[in-house]
């Protein structure tokens, strides 16, 4: 059995907390005009350093998965487990902001829209492992100069697609394997820099510098748009942004080296069982928080606490209470099998 690589378990840990603290503080960024500018600030700071973990869960699945000969069964198993969550997570939902937050739903948008906006990912995912078992053999296949080349394309594709975007037009066709969303894309980047992790020539520092350029160009550039707007603007914290995409390579890079390029990271036994266990969580965590969040909503407006207490202690809160919440759901089959 494959031994466990723990850089990719603690990046797993970061990102799920850092997917709340972009909920969160979305939360207080959207109240521009109505919180104060360094309220706002400080929530912008959060939201937009916070959102390099949503490309590294698409990164973490192209380490793991690309590259790999699978039976067509496991694929199948994989497949079957996120559709399963989808419809469980959308009835829950469905129900949740029906009857509860009094935001009703129309049923027959189930394939367009999600029933709540972050179950967005599973719908990301779906069409992804569909295509897994055919760009599994494609990377096994591939020697390294193909891989450099079908990185410049992807990338000029993607830079391509956001340039678009911004000008509100599309692609008359998509690249095959890539389509017209990047996150295909960040699947494959995930898989190149792992695989090339020890021979990339790029140092620790110069990885966390180009990290923290990358994202404070996100930062300023939004902060610039907002101002001239008038109303918070999150074109530039799209994960199709260049500086996030930048900013979220360079992390996965970083954090892979953390403990040495060869060696990577040797917990003991003890912190090995800790992190395993908020890991087997992370999927559940994901999908359960904005419950915590919704419910947090309802009562509070982002004006009611200042964001320099509710943006940390909601994301601790939540963080604690959605663990809590998975834990005990996942020491029965079913709750399992949706977390």
């Amino acid at each position: 059995m494959k031994e466990k690589n723990y850089n990719l378990e603690l990046v797993r840990i970061v990102s799920f907390l850092l997917v709340i603290a972009i909920h969160v503080s979305n939360y207080f960024c959207r109240a521009y005009g109505e919180i104060s500018r360094g309220e706002y600030l400080f929530s912008l700071v959060v939201d937009t350093a916070a959102r390099v973990s949503v490309p590294s869960f698409f990164m973490i699945s192209g380490a793991l998965l690309l590259g790999r000969d699978e039976p067509l069964g496991k694929h199948g198993k994989r497949l079957l487990r996120f559709v399963t969550a989808l419809v469980v997570w959308s009835a829950v939902y469905y129900l949740w902001n029906t009857f509860y937050m009094g935001t009703p739903y129309d049923l027959r948008e189930i394939l367009y829209v999600p029933t709540e906006a972050h179950l967005w990912y599973l719908y990301a995912m779906i069409p992804i492992y569909l295509a897994l078992p055919f760009f599994q053999v494609m990377c096994r296949h591939m020697d390294l100069r193909l891989e450099k080349a079908f990185l410049i394309v992807t990338t000029a594709a993607v830079l391509l697609n956001y340039g678009l975007w911004l000008m509100d037009a599309e692609a008359y066709y998509d690249l095959p394997l890539v389509g017209d969303r990047i996150y295909a894309y960040y699947v494959f980047v995930g898989y190149y820099i792992y695989k090339y992790r020890r021979h990339i020539r790029l140092s620790q520092r110069s990885a966390l510098i180009i990290c923290l350029i990358s994202l404070a160009a996100a930062f300023g550039t939004t902060w610039g748009v907002s101002e001239v707007l008038g109303r918070h603007y999150e074109g530039v914290l799209t994960y199709a942004c260049p500086f996030i995409a930048l900013a979220s390579a360079a992390f996965f890079l970083y954090m892979l080296r953390l403990g040495g390029r060869a060696a990577g990271v040797r917990p003991g036994e003890r912190a090995r069982k800790v992190i395993d266990l908020f890991c087997s969580c992370s999927f559940g965590i994901y999908l359960i928080h904005i419950l915590f969040l919704d419910h947090y909503k309802k009562y509070m407006e982002p004006w009611d606490m200042t964001a320099w207490v509710a943006v940390p202690g909601l994301v601790l809160v939540i963080a604690a209470a959605s663990f809590g919440c998975v834990w005990v759901m996942r020491r029965t089959k079913p709750g399992r099998k949706i977390t």
